[in-house]
């Protein structure tokens, strides 16, 4: 009997090794996890959106050497009564308008600063977008009728496969993809659990086999087909994407401080909502945008593409906002109104009209409640309206 209780212990202490192992060596993924499963409750939303990096694995994306960029302060504006209490409903935690190129208002709200580097989430696939349109323009991709796995072989068989790159550029990729945040198992919620455990974005996406629609048929909001514009753009250059960022777009910008992508566990970037800036460098990137690509003495951005990305040309129906290259197009818009968005209320809002751009990070949680999005597109117009 003793000899039993002996080798019971001995399987029991064997048993209680391997877990302690096991639970360091996966201690960081279930950190993340953990971190991914809190990160929009109500007591940490803010801070957690100014710290992505300590809840997920990161890439910096480089400023460079150069001297920071100027962006002057004109006269302070004064918005309209209505700009305080939609600060407040919405859970704004940053507004940075800028006229003719000047900062004529700028405010920091529920303890973020100046120095907070913001996640964008979606407003990032405006970036990427930019990118592909120099990377386009320096040839390394032919032209946006290629299919995607001309570039990105590894999505061969998947729900890709017949795509081009248009297709997936303006969301028409027919891919079927459940984007429902408050669905736990939601392919968007999936792919969030992917990039907290440190797997492949890419595998991901590659393992997605059904469809709703032939490519170019319809325009359905999948994120995941802004990764695989990433794969693309990293097939045609050899090239990280954080990198190609870095020395196309982001040095010429003059910002103020490096962003950051939040990465899986390979280093790929999370081009679809990843990137996280300074608020006043978001305004950077949008005051080039609205100057059709040109800053300073620099044309970064082609400017037949950005006039052409801004521009509604998916398949959108009559009644739904519209959608140009990874840029949204608010109904009523008039030409040269359009803006960059992401989730919980983040914001690059361009009248090219006006000569205003607007910038507003949040921690909105009410963001998905219908009317929400035009109501505060509305108070965009207001504000531009009355400078």
């Amino acid at each position: 009997m003793r000899r039993v209780f002996k080798w019971v212990f001995r399987i029991i202490l064997v048993l209680g090794l391997v877990g302690v192992v096991l639970s360091l060596w996966k201690r960081e993924e279930l950190a993340r996890l953990m971190a991914v499963n809190s990160l929009f409750e109500a007591d940490r939303i803010v801070a957690n959106f100014s710290h992505m990096d300590r809840a997920f694995l990161a890439t910096e994306v480089p400023r460079g050497e150069g001297p920071v960029s100027d962006l002057p302060y004109g006269p302070e504006a004064t918005l309209p009564d209505a700009v305080a209490p939609w600060i407040e409903q919405r859970a704004v935690t940053s507004l940075i308008i800028l006229k003719n190129g000047q900062i004529v208002h700028e405010s920091y709200y529920l303890g973020t600063g100046p120095e907070d580097r913001r996640i964008s989430w979606s407003m990032a696939k405006s970036y990427l977008s930019a990118l592909l349109g120099v990377v386009l323009s320096d040839g390394a991709i032919r032209s946006l009728d290629d299919p995607v796995t001309e570039y990105a072989p590894e999505l061969k068989g998947s729900a890709y496969d017949g795509a081009t790159i248009l297709d997936v550029l303006q969301m028409e990729s027919g891919v079927r993809f459940n984007e429902d945040y408050l669905d736990f198992h939601s392919d968007i919620n999936r792919m969030g659990r992917v990039l907290a455990l440190g797997r492949s974005m890419d595998g991901f996406a590659a393992g997605l086999i059904e469809r709703d629609a032939v490519p170019g048929e319809d325009w359905q909001y999948v994120s995941i087909d802004t990764h695989v514009l990433g794969m693309v753009i990293r097939g045609a250059t050899g090239r990280p994407i954080a990198s190609l960022l870095s020395e196309k777009i982001i040095q010429p910008l003059g910002l103020e401080e490096s962003p950051y992508y939040i990465t899986d566990g390979g280093g790929v970037a999370f081009v679809l909502g990843g990137i996280n800036l300074r608020t006043r460098d978001y305004a950077r990137f949008g005051l080039m945008i609205a100057q059709n690509g040109r800053y300073g003495e620099a044309q970064i951005v082609p400017e037949d593409w950005v006039l052409t990305s801004t521009r509604p040309s998916a398949k959108t129906t009559g009644d739904e906002i519209g959608y140009g290259y990874q840029w949204w197009i608010p109904q009523g818009s008039a030409p040269g109104q359009f803006m960059a968005r992401g989730i919980y209320g983040q914001y690059i809002y361009i009248d090219q009209t006006r000569d205003v751009v607007i910038v507003t990070t949040a921690a909105d949680r009410q963001f998905r409640e219908p009317g929400v999005n035009d109501a505060n597109v509305a108070m965009f117009r207001l504000i531009a309206e009355g400078l």
